[in-house]
C-alpha cells in the first residue's frame, strides 16, 4: 500500500488512531521519567536542567498525555454501541488526535524550550480534548435509548478531566501552586477514577456473563454511585488539606469497590486471562481505597504526622487499578476491532503479569520504607517500559493494518 493507503486504513476507525498515540506515551512518558530519576539520583550524568518542577512534569504527561488518547479510543469505540447509535466520522476524532498529538511532541519540545512552548502544547492538547467531547456529545445528543447514566457520567468526568487541565494551563501562565494542586486532584479524583469506575460498572458485569456463560452477573447502582461520590469527596477534601479526614469517603469508597469485585466472581475470572486481567485491576481499586483509608487514619489519630506510606496509595490505585484496567480493555478493544481472535500469548500474559509487579514493587517500596527505594522506583519504571514497549510492538502494527477478517474498520 502508498502512504494515502497506509493512512487511510489508519484513520478507519477512533480506536486506531487514539489507541496508537497512548501506546506510544505510555513507553515515552516513563522513558522520561527513568531519565529524570537516574540522573537526579546520580547514577548516570547530571540532573537534568528543566523548566517545572519533574512531579509536575511527569503528572501531566501521565494523567493528560496517557490517559485522555487511550480513554477516547476505547470511548469513541463503545459509545455508539452502548446506545445504538451512528459510529463516530473521522472528520471529527482525526481532527482531535492531531491536536493531541501536537501537544504531545510540543510537551516534549517544551522541556528544552521552556515554558512558552509547553502553555502552548498544554491548549493544542485542550483543543484536540476539546474536539474529542464534542465527537462523544453528539452521539450522547443524538440517541435515543433511554439509559444514559454510564455515557453521561463519563462525559461529565471528561470535562472535568479537561478543567483539570485548564488549571495546569493556567499554572504555566502564572506559577501559582493552587492551580497545579487542582490540576492533579482533580485529574484523578474527578477525571480518573470516575472515568474507569464507571467503565468498569457498565461493562466488567457483561464481560464476566459472557466469558463465564452466567445469565445473570450483578450490576448494584448504589456501590457505582459511592465510589463516585467517595472521589469527588476525596478531592474537596484533599483540596483544603484535609488529608485526616479522607477517611471519611474512603472507606466507604474501598467498601463499595471491594464489595463489586464479590459479587462480580474475581475468583472465577482468574482461568481466563482477558477476564482476568480486568477483575485483577478493578480489585486493585479496594486495595488502594484501603491504604489511602489506613493513612488517613494514621494522620486523624496524630495530625503532625507524615503520611504514613509516602505515595504508596496513590500507585496502587494509578498503576494497580488504572493501568491494569487500561492495558485490559485496549487489548480487548484491538482484538475485537482488528478482526484477531478474543485470546492472548504467554508473552502477552507476561505483560500483565509484569504490570502488577510494577504496582507491588513501587508500593512495597514505600509501605515498607526501604532503604534502596530508589532502585525500586527504577525497577518498577523499567518494568513498566518493557511491558509497554512489547506490548506495541505485538499490537501496534494492528493500527495501521486492514481487519484480518476483512471488514471495515
Amino acid at each position: 500500500m502508498n502512504v494515502s493507503q497506509r493512512w487511510s486504513v489508519f484513520t478507519a476507525a477512533p480506536h486506531r488512531v487514539m489507541l496508537f498515540l497512548g501506546a506510544l506515551q505510555a513507553v515515552a512518558a516513563m522513558v522520561w521519567w527513568l531519565l529524570e530519576l537516574t540522573t537526579r539520583y546520580g547514577f548516570v550524568g547530571q540532573p537534568l536542567d528543566l523548566p517545572l518542577p519533574p512531579f509536575a512534569i511527569h503528572a501531566y504527561l501521565m494523567l493528560f498525555g496517557m490517559f485522555p488518547p487511550l480513554m477516547f479510543g476505547f470511548l469513541m469505540t463503545t459509545f455508539p454501541r452502548w446506545m445504538n447509535g451512528s459510529e463516530i466520522p473521522a472528520r471529527r476524532y482525526v481532527p482531535a488526535f492531531i491536536l493531541l498529538l501536537l501537544g504531545l511532541v510540543g510537551f516534549y519540545g517544551g522541556l528544552l524550550s521552556g515554558r512558552g512552548m509547553l502553555l502552548a502544547a498544554a491548549i493544542s492538547t485542550l483543543a484536540g480534548w476539546g474536539v474529542a467531547l464534542y465527537a462523544l456529545l453528539r452521539v450522547l445528543h443524538a440517541t435515543k435509548n433511554p439509559d444514559k447514566r454510564h455515557p453521561r457520567i463519563l462525559f461529565i468526568a471528561l470535562c472535568l478531566g479537561w478543567c483539570s487541565l485548564a488549571a495546569y494551563s493556567v499554572w504555566l501562565s502564572n506559577d501559582n501552586d493552587a492551580w497545579l494542586r487542582f490540576a492533579i486532584q482533580g485529574g484523578i479524583w474527578l477525571f480518573l477514577l470516575p472515568v474507569f469506575a464507571s467503565v468498569a460498572h457498565r461493562m466488567l458485569p457483561f464481560f464476566t456473563g459472557s466469558a463465564l456463560q452466567q445469565a445473570s452477573v450483578p450490576q448494584p447502582y448504589w456501590a457505582w454511585y459511592v465510589m463516585l461520590a467517595g472521589s469527588v469527596a476525596h478531592f474537596l477534601l484533599q483540596l483544603v488539606g484535609a488529608q485526616a479526614w479522607l477517611w471519611l469517603c474512603d472507606a466507604p469508597l474501598a467498601f463499595a469497590a471491594l464489595y463489586l469485585s464479590s459479587v462480580w466472581g474475581l475468583r472465577r475470572s482468574l482461568h481466563i486471562p482477558l477476564l482476568a486481567v480486568l477483575h485483577i485491576g478493578f480489585a486493585w481499586l479496594g486495595i488502594a481505597m484501603l491504604l489511602f483509608t489506613a493513612q488517613s487514619l494514621a494522620q486523624f489519630a496524630n495530625h503532625d504526622a507524615l503520611p504514613l506510606w509516602g505515595l504508596a496509595p496513590l500507585h496502587a490505585l494509578t498503576i494497580g487499578c488504572f493501568a491494569t484496567l487500561l492495558i485490559g480493555m485496549a487489548t480487548r478493544v484491538t482484538l475485537g476491532h482488528s478482526g484477531l481472535p478474543m485470546r492472548v500469548n504467554n508473552a502477552v500474559k507476561l505483560m500483565f503479569i509484569g504490570i502488577q509487579l510494577a504496582a507491588l514493587l513501587r508500593v512495597l517500596a514505600d509501605v515498607l520504607a526501604l532503604q534502596a527505594s530508589v532502585q525500586w522506583y527504577l525497577a518498577a519504571a523499567l518494568i513498566w517500559v518493557v511491558c509497554f514497549a512489547a506490548w506495541g510492538a505485538r499490537y501496534l502494527p494492528a493500527y495501521w493494518k486492514p481487519r484480518a477478517d476483512g471488514q471495515a474498520g
